[in-house]
């Protein structure tokens, strides 16, 4: 998870206060370098985009873009609509008003980000097809016979697309609004009411200005998800930018058309992060005092049939973005206990848990190496360098996919070529096309994930520690390693089991990158359900369910522990 608080300039100072007298060169040569690679895909895309022959432009201005970008833009719209009415609704009802089972709803309602989009889109597709579960019971209630005695909807469309993607994602918009009405959302409602205001007044013109930039950030994140996705788009025939990206480069062979779509989508990209740092200024205005605020006004209570009624409007995105995956996913594994000891199975787990190790370790080290940059140089250009190194998140799979391709390709090619000019000896490819170019990928897009986790960490710590380590003769590094270090372990952990998960649960990048023969948990899920045999795959799928659990109990148990959430 992405953490939405930005500190204001003179805090940042206290917390990484800059050590004087000492030089810090090699800490700033540092950050100019990782910032520098995660900047490399980005600029080879740009690169191949804007200096190829301009062969494939005419077709895809005329064949791809025009419904590729409209239908991305639906998809965009309808998520957007869907994760604002049910995660801001969520928010409020939980927060306001107090019914039955509010407590375990409000945990509840978290858990739907324990899913990918991909694996819920194959979910649905069994739980929306004719002899799924949902028709079946239609026809049997209604004594329907066959297909053509009824109308129901096709799944298998935008609209399908967007309910699968809003379904898994509605909780990043939830956990932002939740905040901003925890803090203060009670409070003004409150005052708001004793002047008469009714309570759909308060809500829309009081309560919604206030939740506006914590909303536009969370659902800055979700349309970065919904960009992200590959698998589910693919599964349920929509064609978005990202599956024209893929489909232009392994079906039509045309890199140069690929880079180009690429560049469109970071177009897109670089709105969204416009509109969620422009939500994240406004959001320091909103939240100045909100930790002052201890005691909170007594909820609303809704008794009876409304109690009830709200209850069941909240179990509803519970049930659709983590029941059904659970309920499909489940039913099929308890028909097939014994592809747990399936040599293919345990290999794509054994390749999962590798990498993502890997993963995890080499990020969080990146991590730390960044925000020692910015406590031991508290210039401009450290600060910028390391937001540059964090961009990474809002790059989509795809995209950073090919970009790594053709940039580890020119690299494999220029240290081969000069190997063989001193040598006479080969090479051959060192990057690409191998598991290292994988860590690469997901290194740099969960970058951010890490780098924020141990950032709030280092925050909660009394600032002058690291000064009464200098006072008793400690240099900068013995006092971060002796001093700092010990005490960030529970956010190094957080971090790391962060990265873990997300790199566990990637796709997009995985499959543009991956070896031949190299299987993952993810890539065997998205191969099954290629072929139509998600049942296949559902013992992978219900693992990385289950991997997936972990970061959403470390995020939503204090919600359970806190009486006045």
């Amino acid at each position: 998870m992405t953490s939405y608080h930005t500190p204001t300039a003179p805090l940042r100072e206290r917390r990484f206060p800059r050590i004087r007298g000492e030089r810090h060169g090699f800490a700033l040569a540092g950050s100019v370098v990782i910032a520098l690679a995660v900047l490399l895909p980005i600029a080879t895309i740009l690169y191949v985009a804007l200096t190829g022959s301009g062969e494939a432009w005419p077709h895809l201005l005329r064949y791809v873009l025009p419904q590729s970008l409209g239908t991305t833009l639906a998809l965009l719209g309808l998520v957007a609509l869907g994760t604002s009415v049910i995660g801001v609704g969520s928010a409020w009802l939980v927060v306001g008003y107090d019914f039955p089972l509010r407590r375990l709803l409000a945990w509840a309602l978290v858990l739907p980000l324990a899913v990918p989009t991909y694996l819920a889109a194959y979910a649905f597709g069994e739980f929306f097809h004719y002899v799924g579960p949902l028709q079946t019971a239609v026809r049997s209630i209604f004594g329907f016979t066959s297909a053509r005695d009824y109308w129901f909807p096709d799944i298998r469309s935008t609209w399908g697309a967007a309910l699968v993607v809003t379904s898994v994602t509605f909780p990043y918009v939830y956990l932002t609004a939740r905040v901003v009405f925890l803090m203060q959302g009670r409070n003004i409602a409150d005052v708001a009411r004793t002047l008469g205001a009714r309570p759909s007044r308060v809500f829309f013109r009081v309560l919604l200005p206030v939740a506006r930039p914590a909303i536009i950030a969370g659902l800055a994140l979700v349309m970065m998800e919904t960009l992200n996705d590959i698998g589910a788009v693919e599964y349920l025939g929509v064609r978005t930018l990202t599956l024209s990206v893929y489909s232009t480069w392994l079906n039509r062979g045309s890199l140069e058309g690929a880079a180009q779509i690429a560049a469109v989508m970071l177009i897109i990209v670089f709105l969204l992060l416009t509109a969620e740092q422009w939500a994240r200024r406004k959001q320091r205005f909103h939240s100045a005092r909100a930790t002052q605020m201890h005691v909170r006004p007594p909820r609303v209570p809704l008794a009876g049939a409304r109690g009830w009624l709200a209850t069941f409007a909240l179990s509803l995105p519970i049930l659709s973005g983590f029941g059904v995956p659970l309920f499909i996913f489940g039913g099929y594994v308890s028909r097939r206990l014994y592809q747990f000891a399936e040599p293919q199975i345990l290999q794509a787990f054994l390749t999962s848990i590798a990498v993502a190790g890997v993963t995890a370790l080499l990020t969080v080290f990146i991590a730390l190496l960044l925000l020692n940059a910015m406590r031991l140089s508290r210039s401009g250009y450290t600060m910028v360098l390391v937001r540059l190194a964090s961009v990474g998140y809002a790059l989509p799979g795809t995209i950073l996919g090919l970009g790594l391709l053709l940039s580890l390709a020119a690299i494999d090619n220029t240290v081969d070529g000069v190997v063989r000019s001193y040598t006479g000896l080969s090479t051959g490819l060192l990057l690409t096309g191998t598991a290292a170019s994988i860590v690469i990928a997901c290194t740099i897009r969960f970058l951010a994930l890490a780098e924020s986790a141990i950032r709030s960490g280092l925050e909660k710590l009394p600032p002058n520690l690291d000064q009464a380590a200098r006072s008793l003769g400690k240099t900068a590094n013995q006092s971060a390693f002796t001093v700092l270090l010990p005490l960030l372990k529970p956010a190094i952990l957080t971090a790391a089991i962060l990265v873990f998960v997300d790199t566990v649960k990637e796709l997009s990048a995985t499959i543009l990158l991956r070896p031949f023969g190299f299987h993952t948990l993810a890539t065997h899920v998205y191969e099954n359900a290629s072929r139509g045999a998600v049942e296949d795959g559902a013992v992978a799928a219900l693992l990385i369910i289950a991997t997936a659990i972990v970061p959403v109990i470390l995020l939503s148990g204090p919600l359970m522990r806190d009486r006045n959430a």
